[in-house]
């Protein structure tokens, strides 16, 4: 049985993943409270036909003597039934988006009340659910993410990743627009040369043959690439014995159009020959 459990802030899209795993056929449940996961688990186990894939949502609404003990419980859970893949799927996003997501819905925050503003309440939240977020396998930041993109992600990295497979993403961005929040590392590639001085090559990305052609005459572009690549060629197999079942690997140039894009995909070409679940995603693209 495949386990995914679900968290993070309020309106980051915790529902949208969970209706993303529903699509694909996962046996789901929204808010479930965490000291009722182990009971849970044992009610399937013990059906004559347990569901191979199993999804539950869990958020602030919980006790908060819930949420401290949600690492030791989970500790506990991957001892006692090893025969479940458990993974723990965690959203977050900055907090002026998350307040333009409310502003524009008019929906009220769970944790806000009379004497606790909006602001207040998602502070809160994020220091509520700091053991799960510290705990999970798998980050994403929904910021910049329209909801498409996000079912589109949880269905690529989470529903088709095997249990013996690690899933790789490489993600670029632009600096001027803020580091993601979700990446294990990030590889700042400002010092190339930048094909946005080039008045004929600012209008293209590092997607189009232009501003490739550009790029791959570049000796240091070449250089740089190639000591990323072989860093995560040395390291990956490492978190892969660690247990580790998702990396995502940030590239950073200014903009994020062109240099960072160019490298992310030289990247996940390469790795695509050696490992199965390599995505790629162009922040400030989409």
């Amino acid at each position: 049985m495949k386990l995914v459990v679900i968290s993070g802030l309020s309106g980051s899209g915790k529902s949208t993943a969970l209706q993303a795993l529903e699509d694909v056929d996962f046996y789901c449940i929204d808010n479930l409270p965490a000291l009722l996961l182990p009971s849970l688990i044992e009610q399937m186990l013990k059906d004559p036909a347990p569901p191979e894939k199993l999804a539950v949502s869990i958020d602030a609404r919980n006790l908060l003597s819930n949420l401290r003990q949600f690492p030791k419980l989970l500790k506990d859970m991957r001892t006692r039934y090893a025969q479940v893949n458990t993974e723990v799927l965690y959203l977050d996003a900055s907090d002026p988006t998350l307040l333009k997501r409310y502003s524009a819905t008019r929906r009220k925050h769970p944790l806000s009340g009379e004497n606790t503003g909006l602001q207040q309440a998602i502070e809160n939240e994020r220091q509520l659910l700091e053991p799960i977020a510290n705990m999970a396998d798998l980050r994403i930041d929904t910021t910049r993410l329209k909801l498409y993109d996000l079912r589109d992600s949880i269905k690529l990295r989470v529903s088709q990743r095997t249990e013996q497979q690690i899933s790789v993403q490489f993600e670029s961005f632009g600096f001027k627009h803020g580091v993601p929040l979700d990446v294990d590392f990030t590889f700042d590639v400002r010092v190339l040369p930048n094909p946005f001085w080039i008045p004929e090559l600012r209008g293209f990305t590092g997607l189009d043959a232009p501003v490739v052609s550009f790029l791959e005459q570049a000796p240091e572009v070449a250089e740089m690439t190639g000591d990323i690549r072989d860093f995560i060629a040395k390291w990956l197999p490492r978190f892969k014995s660690n247990n580790r079942s998702y990396i995502t690997i940030g590239i950073g140039c200014t903009g994020g159009q062109h240099r960072s894009v160019f490298i992310a995909e030289q990247l996940a070409g390469h790795f695509r020959r050696s490992v199965d679940n390599v995505h790629v995603r162009h922040r400030e693209l989409n």
